[in-house]
């Protein structure tokens, strides 16, 4: 939140040039003094040391645009909302911006086809537009409005449609206590931990996902301190700003972190996750539940990893809850060779209903994923799931990323169902058929355009396995086009 001080100016080489003609010095003279000039102005710009963000924050309330104070800083347009100053205070100021996301989707059997499900074609669009006051050094104000919309998709969920509603609204305070940074935000935000896993802004559908809370951390040395109340917030899309959160759904806990723990950083946190009604294919009621974590990753060239586990115990109505996960990504970079590709390596599980009606509760809930994590295609959730994906990166350009992968999933146990993303059930799959239930072949490029463009193509067939196309099911086909502008 420290907002840098940054008063240099560019030197003026003006005033030189008409000293020189003044003077009516020779050819030669004059020669030299523009060489001077040159060199003076080339000494102005290495003396600009502000510089303004080189490129859009996932968050947009972390972005830092007080370097535009300094007018060495090169413009570009509409800069002048980017940074409005009421005072001489650089830290003081409001700026303003937006997001504008649309993406053509199509997929030819949700649900392998199963339920109902009929082939779908669609745009999905989403607009934001914020507003960030800065107060000083110590205090920021933060406001995005959030339009999302479905054209032309037959099965609207609330992650798909949401009309113009409230999607942040927080006041953060930052200050320094004993050594530390004392940091809290209050209201609507946004947060996530890690890979996004389970705990995400849920990017990758059309509806982020926000919650009303009160979040405070302290930060010192490699250590850092954090804990959270909040109410997530339920999205309806009757009616522009009919958004709620309320006691019916909570998620609270605190957690800890360290940075440079061995090659990589370590983070640890429990939670209460409490949701009335919820419904599971062996158990309904209220829900209690309580989740530990731990996560470890860090790059050592040219290795990267990533890893996280989570249990998760309590209730639902009478029932008790016993159910894990884990994750694990790691890959090697062959920095040396033409594309610098990346192999990699993706192994998740999570558990599943072993024995419906023993009165134990074993589907793991993932809580708030983040859409994108496997594939955008929806095929896999992280519930009653072993999951294996090789994968390739290339880095064809600096702005150019291509993936390649193959996914093979099976049930953690054919007694549960299968499930895709948010904990959607592939109707008639629970109990029925084995575990193996197929792979998938995934193509993904990336370009980014410019700081303030970004395009994306997925594509994704799933090949399912025998006993669940002897359901009625059918492989299935992705194919999505992403555009995304910011400013």
């Amino acid at each position: 939140m420290t907002v840098r001080r940054l008063r240099r100016r560019a030197i003026s080489n003006t005033a030189a040039c008409v000293a020189l003609a003044v003077c009516g010095m020779t050819e030669r003279a004059g020669a030299f003094a523009a060489d001077n000039t040159a060199d003076a102005g080339a000494a102005a710009a290495s003396q600009c040391t502000a510089k303004r963000p080189s490129a859009l924050s996932f968050n947009r309330w972390q972005e830092d645009w007080s370097a535009l104070a300094n007018p060495c800083v090169p413009r570009e347009p509409f800069d002048a909302l980017k940074y409005l100053a009421p005072g001489s205070d650089p830290s003081t100021y409001l700026s303003l911006g937006a997001n504008l996301r649309e993406r053509f989707e199509l997929n030819n059997t949700p649900l392998f086809g199963l339920g109902g499900a009929r082939p779908d074609s669609y745009v999905i669009q989403r607009a934001e537009v914020h507003a960030d006051a800065r107060i000083g050094q110590h205090v920021q104000a933060f406001f995005q409005l959030e339009d999302a919309w479905p054209f032309g998709k037959d099965s609207v969920s609330p992650v798909d449609k949401n009309p113009l509603d409230i999607e942040q609204a927080f006041v953060a305070f930052v200050y320094g206590v004993g050594g530390g940074t004392f940091k809290a935000r209050v209201g609507r935000q946004e947060m996530a931990f890690d890979l996004q896993r389970f705990v995400s802004v849920r990017d990758g559908p059309n509806v982020r996902q926000a919650f009303d809370a009160l979040w405070a951390d302290y930060e010192i040395d490699k250590w850092r301190f954090i804990g959270y109340m909040t109410q997530p917030v339920q999205y309806r899309d009757v009616t522009a700003f009919d958004d709620v959160s309320n006691r019916h759904l909570t998620f609270s806990g605190v957690r800890v972190e360290r940075a440079n723990t061995g090659p990589g950083d370590l983070s640890a946190y429990w939670s209460r996750y409490n949701r009335d009604n919820a419904r599971f294919l062996d158990a309904a009621g209220t829900e209690d539940r309580d989740v530990f974590d731990v996560h470890y990753s860090g790059k050592v060239a040219p290795f990267d990893w990533d890893a996280e586990t989570m249990v998760q115990t309590g209730h639902v109505g009478k029932d008790t809850i016993g159910a894990w996960a884990f994750g694990v990504l790691g890959g090697y970079t062959f920095a040396s060779v033409a594309g610098s590709p990346r192999v990699g390596l993706q192994v998740d599980g999570a558990s599943g209903d072993r024995h419906p009606g023993d009165g134990r509760v074993e589907t793991f809930n993932p809580l708030f994923p983040n859409g994108y994590y496997f594939t955008l295609a929806g095929y896999t959730g992280y519930s009653n799931l072993i999951h294996v994906k090789p994968s390739i990166t290339f880095k064809l350009s600096p702005k150019v990323t291509l993936l390649t992968a193959l996914g093979f999933q099976w049930r953690a146990t054919a007694a549960d169902a299968i499930y895709g993303q948010g904990m959607a059930v592939v109707p008639g799959t629970a109990g029925k058929g084995t575990r193996w239930t197929g792979m998938y072949a995934q193509v993904r490029a990336d370009w980014l355009v410019s700081s303030n463009l970004a395009l994306a193509l997925e594509a994704v067939h799933f090949q399912i396995g025998d006993s669940i196309r002897a359901l009625g099911a059918r492989n299935a086909d992705y194919v999505g086009v992403e555009a995304k502008f910011g400013w």
